[in-house]
């Protein structure tokens, strides 16, 4: 069960943002992630709890950002709901979508365990719904995926795998990479991997 921690920082002028104190591992529906999040002073910031299924579909997701809530999961596409910080106010959502995303490195290994891909694939298309910080505000986004290459590094726990992927935004063109091992992201546009206590879970 890996477990560690993540820094979170604005991508574009490396403004840091939060500290994500992660564990998930492997289990009998999939694959679980939690994880609490914390301000660069240290005061509570949020937390993702992620379920996908054995085909990497979300059954469960459960987001709090600044007393903002979202409860969400895999139904007629992607089906959620987001209650205001008063908890007066729930709105629904639904979007023929095949996933969520977000801010968090969860949503990059679920799309990876979505999608499934090879190295000698060709690019494949994913519509997700990302919820945006502070508020979760939900929007969909059209994305591209490729798997670029695998490669096996030597550690002292034993070979590593490395799979690097190109991602396009649909929109804008804009394309970055994201470098993961097994259930963790090594890097990617605005996460760093600052501390990992057990090696990445293997998947089948």
């Amino acid at each position: 069960m890996p477990r560690g921690r993540y820094s979170l920082h604005d991508p574009h002028d490396h403004t840091p943002l939060a500290h994500e104190h992660f564990q998930c591992a492997p289990g009998p529906s999939g694959w679980r992630y939690v994880s609490r999040l914390t301000t660069p002073t240290g005061d509570h910031h949020g937390s993702v709890d992620l379920t996908l299924d054995a085909l990497g579909r979300p059954l469960r997701l459960e987001l709090h950002a600044a007393d903002w809530q979202v409860r969400g999961a895999a139904l007629e596409g992607v089906t959620w709901v987001r209650t205001d910080p008063t908890g007066s106010h729930a709105t629904e959502g639904n979007v023929p979508a095949h996933a969520f995303t977000g801010t968090s490195p969860a949503f990059l290994i679920a799309t990876t365990r979505l999608l499934r891909l090879t190295p000698s694939a060709s690019a494949t298309r994913v519509r997700l719904v990302a919820f945006t910080d502070p508020v979760l505000a939900p929007r969909t986004v059209d994305q591209s995926w490729a798997l670029l290459k695998r490669e096996a590094h030597t550690t002292d726990n034993g070979p590593l795998t490395v799979d690097e992927y190109q991602v396009t935004a649909l929109d804008t063109g804009e394309q970055h990479s994201v470098h993961i091992a097994g259930d963790v992201v090594l890097a990617a546009p605005g996460i760093e991997l600052e501390d990992l206590e057990t090696p990445p879970s293997t998947f089948d």
